[in-house]
């Protein structure tokens, strides 16, 4: 241990050399003036480029067609993917707009709900390598939920004809039991 004089010593010490560094004089750089001439920047040359940069797709009016969607203000929406199908050129684009305008007619609570139409229209879809294009994040949502909506569409048809089917077993059976009511009363109001 440090006896109390040493301690005020070395704080004395640490004061007087911390004191000492703020007092030293500052070194001056001298700076010499560069010429902009003599700068060589590291790029390539720009005319020599011969690239077109592809102007990004606009999502705006795929973007709001969701915000209106989400609204629940399906005839907007539609208006907004319509727009973006004819502003944009690209197939991507097309694609998105098209799965966006199917996804509208396949909801039930839509003015514009039209089954058979967004059954068909996502049938013809699902045919292309969508697998390969940058989509929107709203469209991947509106593809999953058509794929979806095709399979209860589905199950809803074959449970349907299986219901058809019974309902016709049930009318057959209705009149073979009555065929043999009919008998069996038939034989006994005979007998007595």
């Amino acid at each position: 241990m440090l006896s109390p004089a040493s301690r005020v010593l070395i704080i004395v010490a640490a004061a007087g050399l911390l004191q000492a560094c703020a007092q030293a004089p500052k070194a001056t750089v001298p700076v010499t003036p560069v010429d902009p001439s003599e700068i060589t920047l590291n790029l390539p040359d720009q005319q020599a480029c011969d690239c077109a940069t592809p102007e990004p797709a606009s999502l705006d009016f795929l973007e709001k067609g969701y915000v209106e969607l989400a609204g629940g203000r399906h005839a907007e929406a539609m208006e907004y993917f319509n727009r973006y199908l004819r502003m944009e050129t690209s197939h991507t684009a097309d694609w998105e707009a098209e799965v966006a305008i199917a996804f509208v007619y396949a909801l039930r609570e839509s003015p514009l709900y039209d089954a058979d139409a967004a059954r068909k229209s996502y049938r013809d879809l699902r045919k292309e390598d969508w697998q390969a294009m940058e989509l929107h994040p709203q469209t991947q949502l509106a593809r999953q939920a058509l794929e979806g909506f095709l399979k209860a569409e589905q199950e809803r048809r074959e449970l349907t004809a299986q219901n058809k089917q019974l309902q016709e077993d049930l009318v057959k059976r209705e009149e073979a039991l009555k065929r043999l009511r009919e008998l069996t009363l038939g034989r006994t109001g005979s007998t007595q």
